[in-house]
Protein backbone atom coordinates (compact mmCIF):
# COMPACT_ATOMS: atom_id res chain seq x y z
CA UNK A 1 0.00 0.00 0.00
CA UNK A 2 1.49 3.96 -0.84
CA UNK A 3 2.50 5.62 2.26
CA UNK A 4 -0.60 7.63 2.34
CA UNK A 5 -3.21 8.80 5.51
CA UNK A 6 -6.94 9.61 4.75
CA UNK A 7 -7.71 13.16 5.56
CA UNK A 8 -8.55 13.77 9.64
CA UNK A 9 -12.44 14.01 9.47
CA UNK A 10 -13.92 13.83 13.18
CA UNK A 11 -16.73 10.97 11.92
CA UNK A 12 -16.18 9.44 8.27
CA UNK A 13 -18.96 9.89 5.89
CA UNK A 14 -19.91 6.26 4.38
CA UNK A 15 -21.48 5.52 0.85
CA UNK A 16 -24.74 5.83 0.60
CA UNK A 17 -24.91 8.53 3.35
CA UNK A 18 -22.36 11.42 2.58
CA UNK A 19 -22.84 14.85 0.73
CA UNK A 20 -21.76 13.38 -2.46
CA UNK A 21 -24.56 10.90 -2.36
CA UNK A 22 -27.50 13.54 -1.08
CA UNK A 23 -26.46 15.97 -3.90
CA UNK A 24 -26.00 13.19 -6.82
CA UNK A 25 -29.70 11.70 -5.56
CA UNK A 26 -32.49 11.32 -8.55
CA UNK A 27 -36.22 10.86 -7.80
CA UNK A 28 -37.85 8.96 -9.91
CA UNK A 29 -41.06 11.14 -11.52
CA UNK A 30 -41.84 8.09 -14.46
CA UNK A 31 -40.71 5.44 -16.02
CA UNK A 32 -37.08 6.45 -17.27
CA UNK A 33 -37.42 10.14 -15.84
CA UNK A 34 -35.67 11.21 -13.06
CA UNK A 35 -35.81 14.91 -11.20
CA UNK A 36 -32.69 16.38 -9.38
CA UNK A 37 -31.74 20.25 -7.91
CA UNK A 38 -28.05 20.72 -8.93
CA UNK A 39 -25.91 21.72 -5.98
CA UNK A 40 -24.25 25.08 -6.27
CA UNK A 41 -21.99 23.17 -4.17
CA UNK A 42 -19.90 21.22 -6.98
CA UNK A 43 -19.73 24.18 -8.95
CA UNK A 44 -16.48 26.48 -10.39
CA UNK A 45 -17.10 29.81 -10.92
CA UNK A 46 -20.93 29.54 -11.52
CA UNK A 47 -20.72 26.01 -13.90
CA UNK A 48 -21.70 23.01 -12.53
CA UNK A 49 -18.14 20.36 -12.59
CA UNK A 50 -18.68 18.14 -15.24
CA UNK A 51 -17.71 15.15 -13.01
CA UNK A 52 -20.79 15.61 -10.81
CA UNK A 53 -22.65 15.53 -13.67
CA UNK A 54 -21.60 12.14 -14.78
CA UNK A 55 -22.33 10.84 -11.25
CA UNK A 56 -25.61 12.62 -11.94
CA UNK A 57 -26.47 10.77 -15.37
CA UNK A 58 -24.46 7.69 -13.95
CA UNK A 59 -26.67 7.44 -10.73
CA UNK A 60 -29.90 7.59 -12.91
CA UNK A 61 -28.34 5.00 -15.39
CA UNK A 62 -27.94 2.77 -12.70
CA UNK A 63 -31.41 2.88 -11.48
CA UNK A 64 -32.48 2.57 -14.77
CA UNK A 65 -30.60 -0.83 -16.26
CA UNK A 66 -30.63 -4.12 -15.17
CA UNK A 67 -26.47 -3.87 -14.36
CA UNK A 68 -25.59 -2.12 -11.28
CA UNK A 69 -21.54 -0.28 -12.34
CA UNK A 70 -21.13 1.94 -15.15
CA UNK A 71 -18.12 -0.01 -16.83
CA UNK A 72 -17.95 2.79 -19.85
CA UNK A 73 -19.57 6.33 -20.10
CA UNK A 74 -19.39 8.55 -23.00
CA UNK A 75 -20.65 12.27 -22.49
CA UNK A 76 -21.29 15.22 -24.35
CA UNK A 77 -21.32 18.44 -23.12
CA UNK A 78 -23.29 20.78 -25.06
CA UNK A 79 -24.23 23.36 -22.84
CA UNK A 80 -22.65 24.62 -19.18
CA UNK A 81 -24.93 23.27 -16.50
CA UNK A 82 -26.06 25.71 -13.51
CA UNK A 83 -27.27 25.30 -10.40
CA UNK A 84 -30.98 24.37 -9.74
CA UNK A 85 -33.53 21.96 -10.71
CA UNK A 86 -32.99 19.47 -14.16
CA UNK A 87 -34.45 16.44 -15.65
CA UNK A 88 -32.85 13.48 -16.81
CA UNK A 89 -34.26 11.36 -19.34
CA UNK A 90 -32.95 7.79 -19.99
CA UNK A 91 -33.30 5.27 -22.10
CA UNK A 92 -32.57 1.31 -22.37
CA UNK A 93 -31.09 0.35 -25.59
CA UNK A 94 -30.16 -3.25 -25.22
CA UNK A 95 -29.71 -5.17 -21.96
CA UNK A 96 -28.12 -8.55 -22.18
CA UNK A 97 -26.48 -11.01 -19.67
CA UNK A 98 -23.46 -9.53 -18.74
CA UNK A 99 -23.69 -5.71 -19.93
CA UNK A 100 -26.56 -3.37 -20.96
CA UNK A 101 -26.25 -0.21 -22.86
CA UNK A 102 -28.23 3.52 -21.90
CA UNK A 103 -28.59 6.50 -23.16
CA UNK A 104 -29.23 9.76 -20.45
CA UNK A 105 -29.34 13.32 -21.27
CA UNK A 106 -29.71 16.38 -18.72
CA UNK A 107 -31.89 19.25 -19.31
CA UNK A 108 -32.68 22.59 -17.58
CA UNK A 109 -34.78 25.60 -18.51
CA UNK A 110 -33.32 29.12 -19.88
CA UNK A 111 -34.48 32.43 -18.75
CA UNK A 112 -36.79 32.04 -21.67
CA UNK A 113 -38.64 29.11 -19.96
CA UNK A 114 -36.83 27.24 -23.04
CA UNK A 115 -35.86 23.85 -22.61
CA UNK A 116 -31.60 23.11 -22.99
CA UNK A 117 -30.11 20.04 -23.15
CA UNK A 118 -26.52 20.26 -21.13
CA UNK A 119 -24.85 16.82 -21.20
CA UNK A 120 -26.08 13.36 -23.19
CA UNK A 121 -24.46 10.33 -22.20
CA UNK A 122 -24.06 7.04 -23.38
CA UNK A 123 -23.36 4.25 -21.36
CA UNK A 124 -22.71 0.68 -21.15
CA UNK A 125 -23.63 -0.96 -17.45
CA UNK A 126 -21.90 -4.66 -16.03
CA UNK A 127 -21.62 -5.78 -12.73
CA UNK A 128 -18.00 -5.34 -11.40
CA UNK A 129 -18.02 -7.55 -8.57
CA UNK A 130 -18.33 -10.12 -11.63
CA UNK A 131 -14.84 -10.16 -13.27
CA UNK A 132 -12.29 -12.28 -13.21
CA UNK A 133 -8.89 -11.42 -11.36
CA UNK A 134 -6.45 -11.95 -14.16
CA UNK A 135 -4.32 -8.49 -14.57
CA UNK A 136 -2.13 -8.27 -17.21
CA UNK A 137 -0.80 -4.85 -17.51
CA UNK A 138 2.28 -2.26 -18.68
CA UNK A 139 0.83 0.62 -16.74
CA UNK A 140 2.11 1.42 -12.97
CA UNK A 141 0.66 3.92 -10.51
CA UNK A 142 2.15 7.65 -10.69
CA UNK A 143 5.10 8.53 -7.94
CA UNK A 144 3.43 11.05 -6.02
CA UNK A 145 5.31 11.84 -2.75
CA UNK A 146 3.45 11.48 0.77
CA UNK A 147 -0.02 13.23 0.84
CA UNK A 148 1.35 15.46 3.80
CA UNK A 149 4.12 16.58 1.63
CA UNK A 150 1.26 17.31 -1.30
CA UNK A 151 -0.58 20.83 -1.37
CA UNK A 152 -3.45 21.53 -1.54
CA UNK A 153 -6.35 24.45 -2.12
CA UNK A 154 -6.12 25.97 1.33
CA UNK A 155 -2.06 26.03 0.83
CA UNK A 156 -2.28 28.82 -2.25
CA UNK A 157 -4.37 31.17 -4.60
CA UNK A 158 -7.37 29.69 -6.86
CA UNK A 159 -6.62 28.41 -10.15
CA UNK A 160 -9.30 30.58 -11.48
CA UNK A 161 -10.55 33.68 -10.45
CA UNK A 162 -14.04 33.18 -9.17
CA UNK A 163 -15.53 30.66 -6.27
CA UNK A 164 -14.38 27.22 -6.46
CA UNK A 165 -17.35 25.75 -4.17
CA UNK A 166 -16.09 22.44 -5.44
CA UNK A 167 -12.71 22.30 -3.46
CA UNK A 168 -14.28 22.77 0.02
CA UNK A 169 -15.89 19.11 -0.71
CA UNK A 170 -13.02 17.40 -1.90
CA UNK A 171 -9.78 16.02 -0.40
CA UNK A 172 -7.52 17.14 -2.69
CA UNK A 173 -3.57 17.30 -2.50
CA UNK A 174 -1.01 17.93 -5.53
CA UNK A 175 1.89 16.96 -6.58
CA UNK A 176 4.48 20.14 -6.01
CA UNK A 177 6.19 18.58 -9.38
CA UNK A 178 2.90 19.83 -11.16
CA UNK A 179 2.18 22.81 -8.81
CA UNK A 180 4.83 25.53 -11.23
CA UNK A 181 1.46 26.91 -12.63
CA UNK A 182 0.63 28.29 -9.25
CA UNK A 183 3.92 29.68 -8.62
CA UNK A 184 3.83 31.88 -12.13
CA UNK A 185 6.60 28.76 -13.47
CA UNK A 186 4.30 26.46 -15.87
CA UNK A 187 6.83 23.74 -16.34
CA UNK A 188 5.32 23.36 -19.93
CA UNK A 189 4.71 19.61 -19.60
CA UNK A 190 0.91 19.04 -19.54
CA UNK A 191 0.86 17.17 -16.32
CA UNK A 192 -1.39 17.28 -13.25
CA UNK A 193 -0.78 14.78 -10.36
CA UNK A 194 -3.19 14.79 -7.25
CA UNK A 195 -4.34 12.29 -4.46
CA UNK A 196 -8.07 12.49 -4.15
CA UNK A 197 -11.03 11.89 -2.12
CA UNK A 198 -13.84 13.50 -0.58
CA UNK A 199 -13.94 15.96 2.32
CA UNK A 200 -16.28 14.21 4.68
CA UNK A 201 -13.90 10.72 4.06
CA UNK A 202 -16.56 8.28 2.28
CA UNK A 203 -14.61 5.84 0.69
CA UNK A 204 -14.64 5.79 -3.44
CA UNK A 205 -17.25 3.74 -5.63
CA UNK A 206 -17.62 3.38 -9.06
CA UNK A 207 -20.01 6.33 -9.27
CA UNK A 208 -17.22 8.07 -7.52
CA UNK A 209 -14.61 7.95 -9.78
CA UNK A 210 -16.69 9.33 -12.34
CA UNK A 211 -16.08 12.31 -10.22
CA UNK A 212 -12.23 11.45 -9.52
CA UNK A 213 -11.62 11.57 -13.14
CA UNK A 214 -12.36 15.20 -14.32
CA UNK A 215 -11.67 16.90 -10.81
CA UNK A 216 -8.06 18.10 -10.85
CA UNK A 217 -7.17 21.75 -11.95
CA UNK A 218 -6.60 21.49 -15.96
CA UNK A 219 -3.56 20.42 -17.17
CA UNK A 220 -3.39 23.60 -19.48
CA UNK A 221 -2.35 25.76 -16.10
CA UNK A 222 1.16 23.75 -16.33
CA UNK A 223 1.09 24.55 -19.88
CA UNK A 224 1.31 27.76 -19.51
CA UNK A 225 -2.96 28.67 -20.01
CA UNK A 226 -5.17 30.33 -17.86
CA UNK A 227 -8.78 30.34 -17.47
CA UNK A 228 -11.65 27.97 -17.22
CA UNK A 229 -11.03 24.89 -19.48
CA UNK A 230 -14.54 23.95 -20.69
CA UNK A 231 -14.73 19.78 -21.28
CA UNK A 232 -16.55 19.19 -25.31
CA UNK A 233 -16.25 15.49 -24.88
CA UNK A 234 -15.36 12.51 -22.22
CA UNK A 235 -15.17 9.23 -22.23
CA UNK A 236 -14.63 7.16 -18.59
CA UNK A 237 -13.63 3.43 -18.65
CA UNK A 238 -14.17 2.01 -14.73
CA UNK A 239 -11.52 -1.08 -14.57
CA UNK A 240 -13.10 -2.47 -10.75
CA UNK A 241 -14.26 -1.86 -7.84
CA UNK A 242 -11.64 0.69 -5.01
CA UNK A 243 -10.48 -0.09 -1.95
CA UNK A 244 -11.26 2.22 0.89
CA UNK A 245 -8.82 4.47 1.03
CA UNK A 246 -7.09 7.69 -1.10
CA UNK A 247 -7.43 7.34 -4.70
CA UNK A 248 -4.20 9.07 -6.78
CA UNK A 249 -4.85 10.72 -10.09
CA UNK A 250 -2.70 11.22 -13.07
CA UNK A 251 -3.33 13.04 -15.85
CA UNK A 252 -1.41 14.10 -18.99
CA UNK A 253 -1.96 16.06 -22.28
CA UNK A 254 0.35 15.88 -25.24
CA UNK A 255 -0.83 17.71 -27.78
CA UNK A 256 -2.99 21.12 -27.65
CA UNK A 257 -3.80 22.35 -31.26
CA UNK A 258 -6.29 23.97 -32.66
CA UNK A 259 -7.77 25.46 -29.49
CA UNK A 260 -8.31 22.14 -27.87
CA UNK A 261 -6.07 19.68 -25.84
CA UNK A 262 -6.79 15.64 -24.91
CA UNK A 263 -6.36 14.88 -20.84
CA UNK A 264 -5.85 11.40 -20.13
CA UNK A 265 -6.64 10.33 -16.89
CA UNK A 266 -5.51 7.25 -14.93
CA UNK A 267 -7.26 6.76 -11.14
CA UNK A 268 -5.15 4.21 -8.70
CA UNK A 269 -6.85 3.16 -5.99
CA UNK A 270 -5.19 2.42 -2.18
CA UNK A 271 -4.09 -0.99 -3.21
CA UNK A 272 -2.36 0.34 -6.42
CA UNK A 273 -5.33 -1.49 -8.61
CA UNK A 274 -5.73 0.89 -11.90
CA UNK A 275 -9.80 1.56 -11.28
CA UNK A 276 -10.48 4.16 -13.56
CA UNK A 277 -9.39 5.62 -17.04
CA UNK A 278 -11.12 8.29 -19.41
CA UNK A 279 -9.98 10.72 -22.03
CA UNK A 280 -11.37 14.19 -22.63
CA UNK A 281 -11.06 16.85 -25.08
CA UNK A 282 -11.70 20.36 -24.25
CA UNK A 283 -11.45 23.85 -25.08
CA UNK A 284 -8.17 25.97 -24.17
CA UNK A 285 -8.48 29.74 -24.23
CA UNK A 286 -5.46 30.97 -26.24
CA UNK A 287 -3.45 34.08 -25.12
Amino acid sequence: MPEAASAPSPSRAVIGDSEFDRDTAVVRRGPGVYGIDLSAGWTIISAVNGGYLLAVLGRALADALPHPDPFTVSAYYLTASQPGPAVVRTETIRTGRTLSTGQASLFQYDDQGNEVERIRVLASYGDLAGLPDDVRTTATPPAIPPLDQCFGPADGPAPIEGSNAIADRLMLKLDPATLGWALGAPSGKGEMRAWFGLADGRDPDPLSLLLAVDALPPTAFEIGLKGWVPTVELTAHVRRRPAPGPLRVSITTRNLAGGFLEEDAEVWDSENHLVAQSRQLARARLA
